[in-house]
Formats: C-alpha cells, sequence, structure tokens
C-alpha cells in the first residue's frame, strides 16, 4: 500500500458511521450481508448509510455484488490487512539495540522482532 491509497483509506474510517459499518462487515466475513440489514443494525436511514457505503467502496475498504434484489456489502479483507501492514512495515526499527535485526513477517500482517 502506498501512500497516497493509505490516507484514503484512513481518511475513509475517519468518521464514525463508517468506521461502525466496516466494524460490522468484518464480523460478516466474507459472506456479507444486505444493506438494508446494516441500516437495520445500526439504526441508519438507507440515504445515509448509501452515501458511507460510497466513501468506503472508493477506498476499497468493502466490496458489494448484486444478489437478488439486493446489494450485498462485505468487508475488502486485503485492503484492511494491507492498512495493518503499512503501519507495521518498518516495526521495531528504531528500538535501541535492533537496528540491525530485520523484522519478519507472521502470520496476518504481524511482526515479529
Amino acid at each position: 500500500m502506498d501512500i497516497e491509497h493509505a490516507l484514503i483509506a484512513f481518511s475513509a474510517i475517519s468518521q464514525e458511521t463508517r468506521l461502525r459499518v466496516l466494524k460490522l462487515l468484518i464480523e460478516y466475513g466474507r459472506d456479507g450481508v444486505a444493506a438494508g440489514a446494516l441500516s437495520k443494525q445500526l439504526e441508519i436511514p438507507h440515504n445515509t448509510l448509501s452515501f458511507h457505503l460510497s466513501h468506503l467502496s472508493q477506498a476499497r475498504l468493502i466490496t458489494s455484488k448484486k444478489q437478488g434484489r439486493s446489494m450485498i456489502y462485505a468487508a475488502n479483507n486485503d485492503t484492511i490487512q494491507a492498512m495493518i501492514g503499512y503501519l507495521n512495515e518498518n516495526c521495531c526499527i528504531r528500538e535501541e539495540g535492533r537496528e540491525n535485526i530485520t523484522c519478519k513477517p507472521a502470520k496476518r500482517g504481524k511482526r515479529l522482532c
């Protein structure tokens, strides 16, 4: 992830409603959930939710697919992991005594130093 995409992604979730939407979508996993169910669970009007879903989609934080008459939204775990990786990419390099130690990626984008 480059800095421009990181700024867009972090900016998208710097708003309370969008962060709540993304966290709920993460709970649903790859199957996702219909926009109507999101609206109901978060008690957000459909038009307001649509506005926020658009921002999350433009930041590539969520995906959508048509299923019958519904739009199904899911968290884009690849982008979320890329955000975590972006924050961790220089993990521990300035820690005293670790200047010459290379951090090794562990599972799920974490680093072991």
